[in-house]
């Protein structure tokens, strides 16, 4: 289980437009947003890189970097940029699910083709988006199981706001016996 203070997984994946993302190398002022995503078959993941691009540039301002990572390969990656329409938002591609798993996102099977009609992947994992301190260590993260209800950015970038004035310690760091 993943927990916050303990250093993030390695992560290591080809962009569309930013050459290598390493988080190891990463440098932002406060954070690495990473915002893992189902791939170019969820609607749903659609609309939520729309607002993660949308609010990157106020990220950005707090000292927030972002990156949105799926397994898809490059080729449906650089239509869900395109999709979204991704200038400031890195989009990353080729996440190997062996390091999904490493991450805690669950991982699905395929049902075919979704609402829109474009075909799922065999397997693929589902959404989890983490806040990385320059460190490396874990401040915040959320795993989701379901498409559906995610952490809005919006309200992210608020709790930014008051995090960076008050100095806010990453929360959920006990591991010992309850």
């Amino acid at each position: 289980m993943l927990t916050p203070r303990q250093p993030a997984p390695a992560l290591s994946v080809d962009t569309l437009a930013h050459g290598r993302f390493e988080l190891h190398a990463a440098s932002p002022e406060r954070f690495t947003l990473i915002c893992f995503y189902r791939g170019l078959h969820c609607p749903i993941c659609a609309s939520y890189l729309k607002e993660l691009e949308r609010l990157t540039p106020e990220f950005a301002a707090r000292g927030v970097e972002t990156i949105a990572i799926s397994s898809d390969g490059a080729e449906r990656a650089a239509e869900m940029a395109a999709k979204v329409g991704a200038q400031a938002l890195r989009v990353g591609y080729g996440l190997p699910l062996t390091k999904a798993r490493e991450w805690g996102l669950y991982i699905s099977t395929s049902r075919g083709k979704t609402s829109i009609g474009i075909e799922e992947p065999a397997l693929f994992s589902e959404p989890g988006v983490f806040l990385i301190r320059p460190d490396g260590t874990i401040y915040y993260l959320s795993v989701q199981s379901m498409p559906f209800v995610r952490p809005n950015f919006a309200e992210m970038v608020a709790a930014l706001d008051f995090v960076i004035k008050n100095d806010y310690p990453a929360r959920g760091e006990f591991t010992g016996a309850v």
